[in-house]
C-alpha cells in the first residue's frame, strides 16, 4: 500500500523504515527535512510540504501522523483537513488524549474524512521487533489498514497463543481494534499507566537491594548485592522477568552505578489521563497514582531508585532526563 507519514522522530522514522521493508510506499513528510534523508535513500518520497500529499498518494489516501501530542498533532490535522477528502483517513499515532480524538473525529465526519487513533508501543525497538497497536475508529478503516497494521505489528513469532484461544485473531499479530474512535488511545493510556506501576516496583526493588548494606542494619543481615548479576539471573525464568528488566539489566551492564542519570523521571501526560479516568469512573488506582506522584517527587530529591527509573525510560524510548 501506499500512505504517508508525517513526522519522523525516534517512533515516525522506524516505523516508515519498517513499512519500506515490508513492501509499502512511503511518502514522508517533516518540518526539517534531515531526518528524510536516510529513508529517501531507503525508497521513501518525499514530500516538501503537508499540501503536495494531495498529488502525491493515491486514494483513498492515508496519513499517519507522528508527532507529539497536543498542539503538533492538532496542526497537522487540521492541514490536512483542508486537503483531504470523502473516504480518506488520518491515523494519528502519538500518544494523544482520548477526548480530542473524539472532537476531532466528530469535525473530520463533516467531510467524510475517516479518523483513527493508533496507540503504538515498542518505542526504539519496533524497527526491528515491531510495534504493539491498539486502534480506535470505524471498522471500515481498520480494515482498509490491515495490511499497514500487520507490517508494523510484531507477528506470532514463536510465541504460543494463550491456553484457550484459537490464535487466528488480529490480537495475535499485535494489532487490535479496541473501538470507536478514541479506544485505540484510551487503551494506550491505560498501558502507559501500568508501565509506570511496574517501572515503579521494580526501581523500588533494586534500590532496597543496593541499600542493603546499610550501616543502621546489623552486621550479619548487611548484603553487599551485585545489582546487575541479580538482574540478569532474574531474566531467566523468574516471575518478574519481563522487558523492562532486560532493560534494567542492559544499563547495569554499561554502568553498573548509574552514574549516567541524576534521577529526574518525566512523565508524558497518559499517566495523568489515566488517574483521571480512573477518577470519572470511581475505580481506585493506587498504585499508579504513586507511580505518578513519585515522578513528581523525583524532580525534587532523586534515590537510585529514580536512576533506574530513568534507565528504563532511555533504555525503551531514548527518553532524555529534562534538567531542573
Amino acid at each position: 500500500m501506499k500512505l504517508a507519514m508525517i513526522g519522523l522522530g525516534r517512533m515516525g522514522g522506524n516505523m516508515a523504515k519498517r513499512l519500506l521493508r515490508g513492501g509499502h510506499e512511503v511518502v514522508v513528510y517533516n518540518r526539517t527535512k534531515g531526518k528524510a534523508v536516510e529513508l529517501i535513500k531507503a525508497g521513501a518520497t518525499l514530500a516538501t510540504t503537508v499540501s503536495e500529499l494531495k498529488i502525491l498518494l493515491p486514494r483513498p489516501r492515508i496519513v499517519w501522523i507522528m508527532v507529539p501530542a497536543g498542539a503538533p498533532t492538532e496542526e497537522n490535522v487540521e492541514a490536512l483537513t483542508e486537503i483531504l477528502a470523502k473516504g480518506d483517513v488520518i491515523v494519528d499515532g502519538g500518544n494523544s488524549y482520548y477526548k480530542d480524538d473524539v472532537r476531532r473525529a466528530n469535525i473530520l465526519a463533516a467531510k467524510g474524512i475517516h479518523y483513527v487513533d493508533a496507540g503504538v508501543s515498542g518505542g526504539v525497538w519496533g524497527l526491528e521487533r515491531g510495534y504493539s497497536l491498539m486502534v480506535g475508529g470505524s471498522e471500515d478503516a481498520f480494515t482498509l489498514l490491515d495490511p499497514i497494521l500487520r507490517t508494523l505489528a510484531p507477528g506470532r513469532g514463536d510465541l504460543s497463543p494463550s491456553p484457550g484461544r484459537s490464535g487466528d485473531q488480529p490480537a495475535d499479530d499485535g494489532f487490535l481494534h479496541c473501538g470507536p474512535v478514541g479506544a485505540g488511545h484510551f487503551v494506550k493510556m491505560i498501558h502507559n499507566g501500568i508501565e509506570y506501576g511496574m517501572m515503579q516496583a521494580l526501581a523500588e526493588g533494586f534500590d532496597i537491594l543496593r541499600n542493603a548494606t546499610s550501616e543502621s542494619l546489623p552486621v550479619a543481615t548487611r548484603y553487599d548485592f551485585d545489582l546487575g548479576e541479580i538482574a540478569e539471573v532474574w531474566r531467566r525464568g523468574s516471575v518478574v522477568s519481563s522487558w523492562l528488566l532486560d532493560l534494567i539489566a542492559m544499563a547495569l551492564a554499561r554502568d553498573p552505578g548509574l552514574t549516567g542519570f541524576e534521577g529526574i523521571v518525566n512523565d508524558s501526560g497518559e499517566g495523568r489521563w489515566a488517574i483521571q479516568a480512573a477518577i470519572e469512573e470511581s475505580v481506585s488506582a493506587d498504585v499508579l497514582s504513586a507511580s505518578l506522584f513519585n515522578r513528581f517527587r523525583s524532580r525534587q530529591t532523586h534515590t537510585y531508585a529514580d536512576k533506574i527509573l530513568s534507565a528504563m525510560r532511555f533504555g525503551f524510548g531514548a527518553h532524555q532526563e529534562t534538567p531542573r
